[in-house]
């Protein structure tokens, strides 16, 4: 039997004609490739990482937040009211002179503290002398210093308010788990946290002097480094005539 070897039957082991030719050969790698490219495989859609919870920054009248938030976003005092000598940090030298001045000249405290808190340089002088009229007034008509707190006791409130610091009560309340009421309540709080400030200073006056000198030494500057700048005029050189230079 004679084949035809145009014919396009071929033997069954022999590769198709497809493979055989050389143009569709390469037409079918391609193919192949194309369809095994990593950039044509469909990359499975990637979930985004949840964000992580943002820390609350409380902030009270422009001034941000350092250290430990309590409840409420209130932050506590940097010194306990008991803690005269003060902390051994960079303020340490500070400390140990408000706690001479609030023992042995607390109306120079005073008017310090005042002094600072108002941010008026010059008003240490009048804020003093009146601090010490009502100690000498109390002093001589009830045998100890009785009058002042009531005139010191303000600074205490205003510093806890312009810091929103945690008061008296607030720390009482909350460590015994009481007055829930009353702490939700921003009206009757303060008005609970005023009484304290004023029974704090009446029992505790001497303590809640040098405590509210060191937080206020802590946080503000003296009034005179905000001072504006003084503009000194230099005069000119001394130069020669014109004439002199001929």
């Amino acid at each position: 039997m004679v084949t035809d070897p145009n014919s396009d039957e071929s033997a069954p082991l022999l590769p198709t004609s497809d493979f055989t030719n050389p143009v569709n050969a390469d037409a079918s790698s391609l193919k192949i490739k194309a369809h095994t490219s990593p950039l044509n495989q469909a990359t499975p859609p990637q979930t985004p990482k949840p964000a992580a919870p943002a820390t609350p920054h409380v902030v009270a009248e422009g001034l941000p937040f350092e250290g430990v938030v309590v409840n409420g976003g209130r932050r506590g005092w940097d010194s306990g009211i008991g803690n005269c000598m003060g902390r051994r940090d960079e303020f340490y030298g500070t400390d140990l002179e408000v706690c001479v001045l609030g023992t042995l000249a607390p109306c120079v405290l005073h008017g310090s503290n005042v002094e600072r808190l108002e941010s008026v340089p010059g008003s240490f002088a009048n804020h003093c002398m009146t601090y010490a009229a009502l100690y000498m007034i109390g002093n001589f008509l009830f045998g100890w210093n009785r009058l002042a707190p009531f005139l010191s006791y303000r600074n205490r409130s205003t510093l806890r308010r312009r810091f929103n610091l945690e008061g008296n009560f607030e720390s009482f309340a909350r460590t015994h788990g009481c007055c829930e009421g009353v702490l939700e309540d921003d009206v009757r709080r303060e008005q609970w946290e005023t009484a304290c400030d004023l029974g704090t200073h009446i029992f505790c006056h001497t303590c809640a002097l040098c405590q509210e000198g060191r937080e206020i030494r802590r946080r503000l500057p003296h009034p005179a480094f905000n001072a504006q700048p003084i503009m000194v005029m230099v005069p000119p050189g001394q130069q020669a005539m014109g004439r002199d230079a001929a």
